[in-house]
């Protein structure tokens, strides 16, 4: 079976044949569940009726009845709990899955300790003789501090300072590279610091150390050759798996350059991408080159629009990151008088750019770790705002790590989406580093409940790889503010939310957030057939580390189950032509 098969249809026919009833028998109904819709005027339905890809009856089995005839097939849900499909509005598996493909270095471990990183390095090197570079992920800043190592060129170059070396921090806030890397890029103490990042230098010489922070360490990517196409192309269709089997219908992709949207529309053009994405072009060059910005801004994006991929939208680094101590904060960092972290862009830049972005109807996903950067962006579009109407363009502010109180009504005043990233409030040794932003700030991270309670909209992204691309971990995360995995950790705060709250997060408010609410996000007649089938009803259960490992039975797009977990429907004609097989390795590598 093609995945072709399961393209949506025509919003042109939608209007004129998806209104409800009086549109002929169903292809499918799926009958006998608890089905939760996320429609405020009928939140619980036992079965649905589906026509070419829409919900034409959503209601109880004897609702399907006029929908019925020798030619609808009947699924029976077998009483399971069923909701609208999931949203992750954050993530970047290009960054983690294409290096694998590509053949660069990966040390393997979710938090190695600089022997762990040297002995990486150098097995890589060994077995890599034929390759100039050797670059890859990861090492952890917070691990060098803990061991009190220095994470910079002179620890890199004691064992290797004759190949070329660059290595991600997991939290992608820096890159760590050797004397000879910084030599082949002509980075020395005479190289200003980019816009977007900077060079950490010696304090006496100016010299630099060896860690390039946020947009700087695109100043090695320029010298490097790009990540291969079929790389690209594979860590997609992988992620694109994987989340597909995690009831995953609508993501976004954000930092992609032309070669990342060529691979992106090789997968859509070949009928296999079983949900939708967005795409977000980098504002400037802060991973990697995009050579062809400018044309993209101007009008390319729109060469790669189809029913499941856009690229309107547009992704900046308005500060840091709070491991390299670059987020920009609204007071001074604890311990110092003065220092409140690093904008990446100008006051007047951000301001002009945002104006700019909305005018033109792109998105705007900015990058807001601390709570000044996330001030200043919301600052830029009431000025937007103002200058040219409330025109729908509903731009997003990322991770939203750290929000001033006072802030969280402006989110629905501007029409701005919050988007956090739950998985990282973890206590692990990664996400303790978040600690640094100190304990008054740290007690507000992650606020879901300020934003929803002030009447905005919340989403969340699994910002993978700097979290777990299982978005499960951090839907049980808002719910409990407690590690999934052990029931007497207190160490983390914050306020819950409602499991009702965490499902609108997870779905209508996804569909918000890409502007297809009025067609997809909840189960209503009319809208795309968009549902998962759950091994567990989420309103029943204990949510203490009993929602982070939900399985999903089957995942239904566009009418179409592109996911049966359990092999329930082989030999029909809902047989899902994604199998569990296909997600397996994925599944032992990633989540062990």
């Amino acid at each position: 079976m093609s995945l072709a098969d399961t393209s949506f249809p025509t919003g042109k026919n939608y209007r004129s044949s998806h209104t409800g009833h009086g549109v002929g028998k169903a292809d499918t109904v799926f009958e006998n569940g608890h089905i939760y819709t996320v429609n405020s005027d009928s939140e619980w339905a036992e079965a649905v009726a589906v026509k070419d890809g829409f919900f034409v009856a959503v209601g109880s089995r004897e609702d399907m009845i006029p929908y019925i005839d020798e030619h609808t097939q009947i699924v029976d849900l077998k009483g399971r709990f069923c909701m609208p499909g999931l949203y992750d509005m954050h993530t970047h598996p290009d960054l983690t899955l294409a290096p694998g493909y590509a053949g660069y270095l990966d040390v393997g471990l979710e938090d190695p300790t600089p022997e762990q990183v040297k002995e990486a390095i150098l097995s890589y090197a060994k077995s890599n003789l034929d390759r100039e570079w050797i670059f890859g992920q990861y090492f952890v800043h917070f691990q060098f501090k803990r061991d009190g190592i220095e994470a910079n060129r002179s620890w890199l170059d004691s064992f290797i300072s004759d190949r070329p070396v660059a290595i991600h921090d997991r939290s992608w806030g820096c890159i760590l590279v050797n004397s000879k890397a910084l030599e082949l890029a002509g980075i020395d103490a005479n190289t200003p610091d980019p816009r977007n990042g900077y060079i950490e230098r010696d304090s006496i010489t100016g010299e630099p150390t060896g860690i390039l922070v946020d947009g700087a360490y695109a100043l090695i990517h320029t010298v490097m050759p790009p990540t291969p196409a079929h790389a690209l192309q594979r860590a997609y269709q992988e992620a694109i798996h994987y989340q597909t089997s995690r009831g995953v219908v609508g993501t976004k992709y954000v930092h992609v350059c032309e070669n990342r949207l060529d691979a992106l529309k090789v997968i859509d053009d070949a009928g296999e991408m079983t949900l939708r994405v967005e795409a977000a072009i980098s504002w400037q060059d802060d991973i990697f080159p995009v050579r062809r910005r400018w044309e993209l801004l101007a009008g390319e994006r729109h060469y790669y629009r189809s029913d499941r991929l856009s690229a309107n939208a547009i992704k900046f680094h308005f500060d840091g990151t709070q491991g390299s101590y670059s987020a920009y904060l609204s007071t001074p960092w604890p311990g110092e008088s003065d220092w409140r972290g690093g904008l990446n862009l100008t006051p007047e830049h951000i301001t002009d750019m945002v104006v700019d972005m909305d005018r033109r109807g792109i998105r705007v996903i900015a990058h807001c770790v601390g709570d000044g950067a996330s001030d200043m962006f919301l600052d830029a579009i009431a000025v937007a705002r103002k200058r040219n109407g409330p025109n729908g363009v509903r731009h997003q502010c990322a991770h939203a790590t750290v929000l001033l109180d006072e802030n969280l009504p402006r989110f629905a005043e501007l029409n701005v989406v919050a988007e956090f990233s739950p998985v990282g409030w973890l206590p692990e040794p990664y996400a303790r580093g978040r600690e640094v932003l100190g304990k008054e700030r740290f007690d507000r991270m992650y606020n879901f409940k300020g934003v929803i309670d002030n009447g905005g909209l919340a989403v969340m992204g699994t910002d993978w790889p700097v979290s777990n691309i299982n978005c499960w971990i951090g839907f049980e995360a808002m719910m409990t503010r407690k590690n999934p995995w052990f029931d007497n950790d207190e160490t983390f705060h914050g306020q819950p939310i409602s499991v009702a709250e965490a499902i609108r997060v997870m779905t209508i408010n996804g569909a918000h957030c890409m502007s297809i609410e009025e067609t997809a996000g909840s189960i209503e007649v009319g809208k795309s057939a968009e549902m998962i089938v759950l091994d567990r009803n989420l309103f029943k259960i204990n949510l203490q580390g009993n929602v982070h490992n939900t399985h999903v039975d089957l995942t239904i797009m566009s009418g179409k189950v592109v996911w049966d977990r359990n092999g329930e429907l082989v030999d029909t004609p809902q047989q899902a032509p994604l199998k569990p097989e296909n997600v397996q390795n994925f599944y032992e590598r990633m989540e062990g």
